[in-house]
């Protein structure tokens, strides 16, 4: 009775986290139609109603979202002592996930992991882009690596990557029919490529810098994405201007299928960090992963 009792707390506890029957069941490995069954039987058992389902969307009752917040601490505090346990392994093992931005996660993230990953087969990673400013416990990650300026105050930040340019492109055959923009504010001209952020719905505005004064400009034109990949695939399409990390774009200029604009307009951008909350218990999977992506030099 004891054992079946768990189960389902398990399982309506990744219900109530992925407020999702699809994502809890895909995450528990059980067909949705058996976890909405042990959901309902143990409100039946319970007599109280847990969760409000909709078409759209789950979320907890009143009732839920206490037994949430008792049952979360107890489960997340036995989850850590088994992972503290590989302690006594001869390599460290575990699972590892984290949220991260695409530019951060393929010029920093995944080679550190190439060079790790090899020596330690029990190490799992998994990573999500998302330029959300996620919330890293709420979402069960056990880290985020986002700009420096964008990391909350209360959390242990780890730099792991330099301070970069931010810089404005466009293909030579884009500037054929256009003339290249000299101030920020000739961008209102201009096709720009945007990036839609999940957060506020909105467009990221393009920072710029010049002598000490700064400007924003929130990018027009036909075509919005978030990934970087697809910006830089368009602009090299001819098809608007990108503003991309200058490390991304290196290439394309040297070899002249890129141009670059308001050179002395460009944004110096924080560098990356991993951040975590500092009552995070550290495993010993994830202090290799905090060494691996440490910037030299640096805290």
């Amino acid at each position: 009775m004891v054992r079946k009792s768990v189960d389902d707390l398990i399982y309506f506890l990744a219900v109530a986290r992925e407020r999702s029957f699809t994502r809890a069941a895909a995450a528990l490995g059980v067909s949705q139609p058996a976890l909405s069954q042990t959901i309902r039987t143990l409100e039946e058992r319970l007599g109280v109603r847990l969760l409000t389902r909709t078409t759209r969307s789950v979320s907890t009752t009143e009732a839920g979202e206490r037994l949430l917040n008792t049952i979360s601490p107890l489960f997340d505090g036995i989850q850590d002592g088994l992972a503290a346990l590989s302690e006594l392994r001869d390599k460290p093992a575990g699972s590892l996930r984290i949220t991260s931005v695409e530019h951060a996660s393929r010029t920093i993230l995944a080679p550190a992991l190439a060079k790790l990953l090899p020596d330690y087969p029990d190490i799992n990673v998994e990573i999500i882009n998302d330029y959300r400013l996620t919330d890293i416990a709420a979402d069960r990650f056990d880290a985020g690596i986002r700009l420096g300026e964008q990391v909350a105050q209360d959390m242990i930040a780890v730099r792991i990557g330099p301070d970069f340019e931010q810089i404005v492109v466009g293909a030579p055959a884009y500037f054929k029919k256009r003339n290249k923009p000299k101030t920020p504010h000739d961008l209102t001209e201009h096709h720009c490529i945007a990036l839609r952020l999940p957060t506020s719905g909105g467009f990221w505005s393009w920072p710029f810098v010049k002598n000490g004064r700064e400007l924003n400009v929130r990018p027009e034109g036909q075509l919005a994405f978030n990934t970087i990949a697809l910006h830089l695939d368009m602009a090299l399409a001819g098809l608007g201007l990108a503003y991309l990390p200058e490390d991304v774009v290196k290439e394309h200029l040297e070899q002249g299928r890129l141009v670059r604009v308001l050179a002395d307009w460009s944004a110096q951008m924080s560098g990356y960090h991993l951040y975590y909350p500092s009552r995070r218990q550290q495993t010993p999977a994830f202090s290799l992963l905090v060494n691996a992506l440490r910037y030299p030099g640096r805290a």
